[in-house]
């Protein structure tokens, strides 16, 4: 099931996407997406729904099955 929830939020990024996008650029690190990139749906120390960050900027807690941007992950695991 852990697999298949990783597989659930997890998304290359398509020409539609990258225009959508890149207008803001990754909310995790701040560079612009590029197209063909994987990227992942993730909550974050920003406020509101999960946003598409790269997905090397991600931790997947399986204790919850979602995406968390590594950072936020690490300062609530402590």
């Amino acid at each position: 099931m852990v697999q298949a929830d990783k597989n659930r939020l997890k998304t290359i990024i398509d020409l539609e996407t990258l225009n959508r996008l890149n207008d803001e650029g990754c909310p995790a690190c701040g560079r612009k997406f590029t197209l063909g990139e994987p990227v992942v749906l993730a909550c974050g120390a920003w406020e509101g729904a999960p946003k598409y960050i790269h997905e090397n900027e991600a931790t997947f807690d399986a204790a919850t099955a979602t995406y968390i941007e590594s950072r936020c992950y690490a300062s609530r695991k402590g």
